[in-house]
């Protein structure tokens, strides 16, 4: 069974961890399982009182301290009951007063390793902007812990001017690192940005590409809301009449350098000549015997990734007829042996759009094939 993906929401209280885990969960389908393991202080769980009553598959509460410190050694029991009891497709973690979550994040990577039961997915931290004054350290310590956050929600930016904003985006370069940040939307962000490797959810339809469909209706953004994501669409289509494969070498490559402030998600079906491999090492071997042709989804995020085997069949592109080398849309000699979506910091997609197409990391194996690469946000 596959490890159940981890998510940390934390941040100091009262910047809308809540609100935002509340707005992520009708954005996933129906059947998708989600469980909450919250660390309250005190003794009235108000909030877990709240989140019991969406759509969210069970709850667990430590109380009465900071899961990561004194209480970190009650997480792998929490955890292990909401595995049992719940059966979750994915465990968010909120957990307040925190801004630096190592301890927890290493804590799950040691119960994820010993247990192979659990992996951590992302840790994600929420800023108040009306409120947040800042980090108190900017030691090398604080640095190596804020290393461990994945993205930066900014919320409740709506209530302040812009320069108040700009505040809150020098104190985070404080720390001389370059960490995701996204604005919500009201204390809503989109779950292609919050969430990543989940085989489970990856393999729902509009998962894989995003959630960027065309034809899907999407959330309205008011005018003055500024995009703050952008979207490219690739396709990789090979010619002649034997399947193809991409080139994982460069694949891998292109995973392991993309830089995290720049690229947010990566998911694909992608179709391969031989076994992948996850950044931590895992092989599905559902695949079949090597040298044959087998379709995988990939995951990114964070710069950690996964690939789970698939039956899936890889969608012709819409956008085949384009190439000068086709000769009509259903062309049986053309096959799409990849297809990507990539979500991107803003202002990054033209700068992508054009790395990619210049070659070398995204490109069949052995000669031949050729890309279409598309901007869809």
């Amino acid at each position: 069974m596959a490890p159940i993906p981890i998510t940390i929401v934390t941040g100091f209280l009262g910047s809308g961890k809540t609100t935002l885990i509340l707005n992520l969960i009708p954005q996933l389908p129906q059947t998708y399982k989600v469980a909450l393991l919250k660390n309250e202080f005190g003794d009235v769980a108000i909030d877990s009182q709240l989140a019991s009553s969406a759509a969210i598959s069970g709850v667990q509460e430590i109380l009465n301290g900071c899961i990561c410190c004194n209480l970190v050694g009650q997480l792998g029991d929490a955890l292990d009951t909401l595995r049992n009891d719940v059966k979750p497709d994915r465990i968010v973690i909120e957990t307040s007063g925190s801004a630096f979550p190592a301890t927890l994040a290493m804590e799950v990577n040691r119960l994820g390793r010993e247990t192979g039961c659990y992996v951590l997915d992302g840790v994600v931290v929420v800023i108040d902007v009306e409120n947040w004054k800042g980090y108190e350290d900017t030691s090398y310590t604080a640095k190596m812990q804020q290393k461990y956050t994945d993205l930066i929600v900014f919320n409740k930016w709506e209530l302040v001017d812009e320069r108040r904003y700009d505040d809150c985006l020098d104190r985070v370069g404080d720390l001389e690192l370059q960490i995701a940040n996204v604005k919500s939307d009201k204390g809503r962000v989109d779950q292609s940005l919050l969430l990543g490797l989940d085989s489970a959810l990856a393999k729902d339809g509009d998962s894989v590409h995003g959630g960027y469909s065309k034809d899907r209706p999407q959330h309205d953004h008011s005018d003055d809301h500024q995009t703050e994501v952008e979207v490219l669409s690739i396709n990789l289509v090979s010619e002649g009449d034997t399947p193809k494969s991409v080139n994982v070498d460069s694949l891998e490559t292109f995973l392991l350098s993309a830089p995290k402030d720049q690229v947010y998600r990566i998911k694909a079906l992608v179709s391969a000549s031989h076994p992948l491999a996850s950044s931590n090492g895992d092989v599905d071997e559902s695949a079949g015997p090597p040298g044959s042709i087998a379709k995988y989804i990939l995951n990114w995020a964070f710069g950690r990734w996964t690939f789970t085997h698939t039956n899936a069949t890889l969608p012709a592109s819409t956008n085949i007829a384009s190439s000068p080398t086709t000769e009509t849309p259903q062309s049986p000699k053309h096959e799409t042996i990849l297809r990507m979506t990539i979500v991107l910091a803003r202002d990054e997609a033209t700068k992508w759009k054009g790395r990619i197409e210049k070659g070398g990391m995204i490109e069949q194996e052995g000669e031949g094939g050729f890309l279409i690469v598309d901007r869809v946000v």
